[in-house]
């Protein structure tokens, strides 16, 4: 990764493409190192938190539970510093064992070629089950 941000729409998903190959299989070194050392990280539900060793928890737990997991990323926008991007991913989930399916959306506000705040909202399912929403 470079020192500086993605300028153009080319960069940018290159960027993305980046990150995404770096969760297949899962490379926690790589991926804290395109944090900066005082990332904010607002992840689902989860309380916000701060910095490299909370992210690296959160990775390390993710890698875990979320077995094979594959994922596609496809930026939607560049912004100036922010990136934004959607996703879907899939796994299983090594506490019951079922096959998992999840997607969202991402915005990475960019520090010197770095994320220095991930933004994800997202929703996950056992696959194959109807909506976790109650809805058809």
């Amino acid at each position: 990764m470079t020192e500086r941000n993605p300028q153009t729409v080319e960069e940018a998903r290159a960027f993305v493409a980046q990150v995404e190959s770096l969760f297949m299989p899962w490379n926690i070194p790589a991926l804290l190192a395109g944090f900066t050392e005082d990332c904010v990280v607002r992840f689902g539900d989860l309380p916000e938190f701060r910095g490299k060793i909370e992210l690296e928890k959160l990775f390390r737990s993710r890698s875990e539970r979320q077995i094979g997991y594959r994922l596609r990323k496809e930026l939607r926008s560049l912004s100036g510093d922010r990136i934004a991007n959607y996703w879907e991913g899939e796994w299983r989930d090594a506490v019951t064992g079922k096959e998992m399916a999840g997607r969202g959306v991402e915005v990475w506000t960019m520090r010197d070629g770095k994320i220095a705040v991930w933004e994800a909202a997202f929703n996950f399912n056992e696959q194959g089950k109807p909506s976790a929403m109650g809805l058809t």
